[in-house]
């Protein structure tokens, strides 16, 4: 029996922990948005809140690094994918339509469908590619259908599209990295998206705002309280749950970003934009329930 078996956590805690973040990943545009009329922008508030706390969390990091030295790269691979990953979703978030954000984010099943392929050596069955059609058909849909080559896509649909692919391959590598601890996966995610946050702000030139007692204080509590939970029970649920039930449970956070903007920021949602996410939301449940194919390494260890 291995360490990862004799270890393994009872089968209802990582689906309930998972749960829970999706729901608080999904409601986090409301913050971001308080923040922003604050006067800050997107990258100042991932600067300020998740390279803080990747900052204070590198003592942590450096007393486990015998536990994941032998998985640097993949450790560096983490804070690549999940630094860009939730700089630009926070920017994402600041810059654009809360809803189309989050839609075109959510492109799960291609990610998944190109990632297991590459990676995992799966094999593209019918199934999932349906559910890779479905995607690419509700985010034509979501950007606009054929007006989308009227305009180029901007700035915050690049980001919302690259942030969902770069959370997949954060994913896939929290997974294949069983060796390093959850508490080292989270501040080097931390770490990441504050070096990327500091060189999106270093591009921009941003106006600063008054840093204010209240304002930092915030900020503090928004990092350390609901980001570092949320990216903390991420990894912990993605790390023990196979990763078509993880893609389930994930659909939450589409579901309570979407209807929670439309009742609580008063956006709207055009006809074109429901049908397309309800297409995207179909794509990801079909991708998520594909038994049919499982990863090479799974077949030589049954």
């Amino acid at each position: 029996m291995s360490t990862l078996a004799r270890t393994a956590p009872p089968a209802w805690l990582p689906t309930t922990v998972l749960t829970f973040s999706a729901l608080m990943w999904g409601l986090t545009w409301w913050p971001l948005k308080q923040f922003g009329a604050a006067g800050l922008s997107g990258p100042l508030i991932s600067l300020a809140s998740y390279g803080v706390v990747g900052l204070i969390g590198l003592p942590f990091l450096l007393r486990e690094r015998k536990a994941w030295q032998r998985q640097i790269p993949l450790l560096l691979l983490l804070a690549l994918f999940g630094g860009w990953a939730n700089a630009s979703f926070v920017r994402a978030l600041m810059t654009g339509d809360v809803v189309r954000v989050m839609l075109l984010f959510y492109l799960a099943p291609v990610w998944s469908v190109i990632g297991g392929r590459l990676f995992l050596n799966e094999t593209v069955t019918r199934r999932r590619m349906l559910a890779v059609i479905l995607s690419i058909l509700g985010a034509f849909l979501v950007i606009g259908g054929t007006a989308a080559f009227d305009a180029p896509l901007s700035i915050a649909d690049f980001l919302a599209i690259s942030a969902g692919l770069a959370f997949a391959a954060n994913n896939l590598v929290s997974r294949a990295a069983q060796a390093i601890p959850m508490i080292s996966k989270t501040v080097v995610v931390f770490i990441g998206c504050g070096i990327v946050s500091g060189l999106m702000v270093w591009q921009q030139n941003a106006v600063q705002p008054v840093w204010s007692p209240t304002l930092v204080t915030a900020l503090l509590a928004f990092g350390f309280g609901w980001l570092a939970l949320g990216t903390f029970t991420t990894q912990y649920g993605v790390t023990h749950i196979e990763t078509g039930r993880a893609g389930i449970i994930l659909i939450i956070e589409l579901l309570a970003a979407v209807i929670s903007a439309v009742i609580i920021g008063g956006e709207k949602l055009l006809p074109r934009e429901f049908i397309g996410g309800a297409l995207i939301a179909s794509a990801a449940f079909i991708e998520a329930t594909d038994n049919s194919v499982k990863p090479a390494t799974e077949k030589e260890n049954p």
